[in-house]
């Protein structure tokens, strides 16, 4: 927690908004969709989705999965709790679908379904996109799922699988853009990143949730932006984007959002 409030100090005393930006790419990108005031008539159908799960107070058995995919931990929770957790608030519900909407991206890829929040904000936000979704724990899939069917979701593809089996198999799909669920470890994003470049293209978007969550969260942030292939990374303070635009100048900006 402590490093959670120190590293927001000192990302507000660097971050910018669109006045600090010379970037005509960023500038488009901040005042076109993450200062989109509109409001989107899916975001009423976000918050449905969303009351559904804080109002099931059903408990069921989580298991969560660490590297090697081995289980790490077993416990019960309710669902009403996980779908509490500010891992995805509803403001970053509405950033999400504001980003597809935005970026319109044929293939999607998420690591990390939980109970689907971001999962249906990329799937209301562009209905024709393909997207693919791993969630290792079958019972939160099994429940992602039976929500997914209920709102006729039918551009969502969700595998009960952890990420180091999914990326096993040799596969030449591209995805537009991936988003990274939050993760204690840094060795693991450090691989995770490692294991997508091949999966990107000039114009991919990686995602990488909740950067200051932990000090390896955010030693592993600042490791992977500055790998050659990553020509712009924006700091939100709650995500970390990378573009890989060979057109675009090597830039870093701090955010605020």
């Amino acid at each position: 927690m402590w490093h959670q409030i120190t590293s927001y100090f000192k990302f507000l005393l660097k971050s910018k908004n669109q006045h600090g930006v010379h970037s005509p790419f960023v500038f488009d990108l901040l005042t076109k969709c993450f200062y989109d005031t509109k409001k989107y008539p899916a975001y009423k159908t976000l918050k449905v989705y969303r009351n559904k799960t804080i109002q099931n107070k059903k408990l069921i058995s989580i298991r969560d999965f660490g590297a090697d995919s081995q289980i790490v931990k077993s416990n019960k929770k309710k669902v009403t709790t996980i779908a509490k957790n500010k891992e995805t608030t509803f403001k970053k519900q509405q950033l999400l679908y504001r980003v597809i909407s935005y970026f319109k991206p044929d293939t999607i890829l998420e690591l990390g379904t939980s109970l689907g929040l971001g999962t249906v904000a990329m799937a209301f936000a562009n209905p024709s996109s393909k997207i693919i979704t791993l969630e290792a724990c079958l019972n939160t899939s099994k429940l992602a799922q039976s929500y997914f069917k209920e709102f006729e979701l039918k551009n969502i593809h969700l595998q009960n699988s952890s990420f180091e089996d999914f990326f096993k198999p040799k596969s030449s799909e591209k995805y537009d853009v991936v988003f990274i669920a939050r993760n204690d470890r840094k060795e693991d994003i450090v691989s995770y990143f490692y294991m997508l470049l091949d999966k990107t293209n000039n114009d991919s978007l990686l995602i990488f949730n909740d950067i200051y969550w932990n000090t390896e969260m955010t030693e592993a942030w600042n490791q992977i932006k500055e790998h050659p292939k990553v020509t712009l990374s924006i700091d939100t303070y709650y995500w970390g984007l990378l573009f890989f635009r060979i057109e675009q100048e090597k830039q870093h900006f701090t955010i605020r959002v």
